[in-house]
């Protein structure tokens, strides 16, 4: 039996002005997609690449015949053979299945700074001039981009207010680490390498900076915070001495919070002879206002990928800088970019440096998004940046923090600089949901949610970062979701607990995040892993 109609039809006007739902509709998109070595047909190809010419083979000869035997495959490879629509199909299939900064509200990616990065940036990069550069072309036939690259740095001094700068670390960690090794090389080369043999960092700093310290061999002692959240000063002055090598402190820390009693965290460690390194990750809210150098900080680091809107690429290719005084700059990573007046080069013979961190100079097409977006801001517009940044994480800390079930540990009643840690611990002990559950919930709606990094020392958390990119129905509509994910914990425990409901997985196994055994990072190991075949 057809169901009844209304008494009265709406009207092709009425249906298109119909009111949306309170929140958007979303629903992920789900292909049964097999990996790309399982598809094709033997002999398809997407291009057929022609023949040279005989006259062009008779003079260059076989190109293979130039390589030590050893060096040649007896088989060729075992490449996929598809057709371009199947390659094309595939890769857009699996774009789908994913979210990103262009199609949802990122907010949810704490401490990642996770803003828009303008397209007119990826046209710099395309242009054949930097997308088909050679890093072992002679330095005469890459002065443009050499140039940009000394540019940067020196916007990046001004910026941090350091002396040198070098852009070749590959990321956020990768910076921090080359803080660390010059540090390392600067104790030495006074003969106090092994009696300076700790590291200070804070609960809140980042993890890389204890990570690097201590994948160099040194003690790392963490400051816990104090009742407001700051890093215990005294804490700090027990531990400042004779065996401190340096502080490596990221302020703001992942709490939003800011230490205003930063100048004098760098004078106790200073006091004591140790340097000390700024990690300047969550710089976003700090541009223009505050400089590493008048805190008196020797080095500092920034995430490119993060403050200076290039791509995160999944972690990488990203990109970082870190700058120093002139008194770490001997220790520096080489190659250096140098300008005589008349060229640029990359100097390599360097008794002091560290030696590369990385092979050849910088992730080069971010290098270029970064000196693009700079340029194009000036320093008011950096400026700006940082304002905005703070006033979008206000915001939305004010609606958050009237959500039934969150809390705001720590500087009661003070505002936060880019992004705060929130608690739903709350909401926990009435519900029993999860923050982790909470934030799969929220990918129902089509936007992402992180907790914090390990150790959970705030309870249940949440950590929110919106940058100057989003506007104020971004934020309100992510706080709406929260509200309403909130709402189904009291009301509905059991959609919150068993989502994701509308996306392309419902839940991934974690215990094989653990487990080496089932790592399948290249197609044979997949092969044989997953499959249980021979090869």
């Amino acid at each position: 039996m057809s169901a009844p109609k209304p008494a009265t039809e709406p009207t092709r006007e009425e249906a298109r002005i119909a009111p949306k739902p309170p929140l958007r509709r979303f629903h992920q998109a789900r292909w049964d997609e097999q990996l790309i070595f399982e598809l094709g047909t033997p002999g398809e190809r997407g291009i057929s690449v022609p023949a040279p010419e005989p006259e062009v083979r008779e003079a260059v000869g076989d190109p293979a015949a130039a390589l030590p035997a050893a060096l040649r495959r007896s088989t060729p490879p075992a490449l996929p053979e598809l057709g371009q629509q199947q390659v094309l199909r595939h890769y857009l299939r699996l774009s789908q299945e994913n979210l990103g900064a262009d199609l949802n509200i990122d907010v949810g990616q704490g401490t990642c700074t996770m803003k828009y990065s303008p397209k007119v940036n990826d046209t710099f990069t395309r242009d054949p001039r930097v997308a088909a550069l050679h890093p072992l072309q002679d330095a005469s036939t890459v002065q443009g981009v050499l140039e940009i690259l000394h540019r940067l740095e020196g916007l990046l001094k001004e910026i941090s207010g350091m002396d040198r700068v070098s852009l070749q670390p590959a990321a956020g960690s990768s910076a921090i680490w080359t803080n660390v090794a010059m540090i390392r090389a600067y104790f030495a080369a006074r003969g106090e390498a092994e009696e300076r043999d700790e590291v200070i960092t804070t609960s809140f700093s980042h993890p890389s900076n204890a990570a690097c310290a201590k994948t160099a061999g040194y003690r790392v002692i963490t400051l816990p915070p104090d009742a407001d959240g700051y890093p215990d000063i005294e804490a700090l002055r027990a531990a400042a001495g004779p065996r401190t090598a340096a502080l490596l402190i990221t302020n703001p820390e992942d709490t939003g919070i800011y230490n205003p009693r930063i100048a004098e965290f760098v004078r106790i460690v200073h006091e004591a002879g140790g340097l000390c390194a700024y990690d300047q990750a969550n710089a976003n809210g700090i541009l223009g206002i505050t400089r590493a150098r008048e805190a008196g900080f020797d080095l500092c680091h920034f995430n490119l990928h993060k403050t200076f809107s290039t791509p995160h690429a999944c972690g990488g290719p990203a990109a970082g800088a870190c700058g120093v005084t002139e008194a770490l700059a001997p220790y520096l990573p080489s190659p250096t970019v140098e300008f005589d007046g008349t060229d640029y080069r990359l100097e390599a013979d360097r008794a002091e440096s560290i030696g590369s961190v990385r092979p050849f100079y910088g992730v080069i097409p971010n290098l270029v998004r970064a000196y693009a977006w700079i340029m194009s801001l000036g320093a008011e517009g950096l400026r700006e940046t940082a304002e905005i940044a703070v006033l979008n994480n206000n915001y939305l800390l004010a609606k958050v923090s009237a959500i039934h079930g969150v809390s705001v540990p720590y500087a009661q009643g003070r505002p936060r600089l880019e992004q705060v840690r929130y608690s739903w611990e709350r909401l926990h002990d009435d519900t029993g949901v999860h923050s982790e559950e909470i934030g799969l919930r929220a990918a129902d709606f089509g936007t992402h949610y992180w907790t914090s990094h390990h150790p959970y020392l705030v309870p249940e958390p949440m950590t929110l970062e919106p940058t100057e990119s989003y506007s104020r129905a971004d934020l309100d509509e992510y706080a709406a979701i929260l509200t309403e994910v909130a709402r189904e914990a009291y009301e509905d425990t059991g959609t919150v607990r068993t989502a994701p409901h509308r996306s392309t997985v419902h839940r991934t196994k974690e215990d094989t995040l653990e487990s080496p055994a089932t790592w399948a990072v290249t197609w044979r190991a997949y092969r044989r892993k997953i499959l249980g075949e021979s090869v």
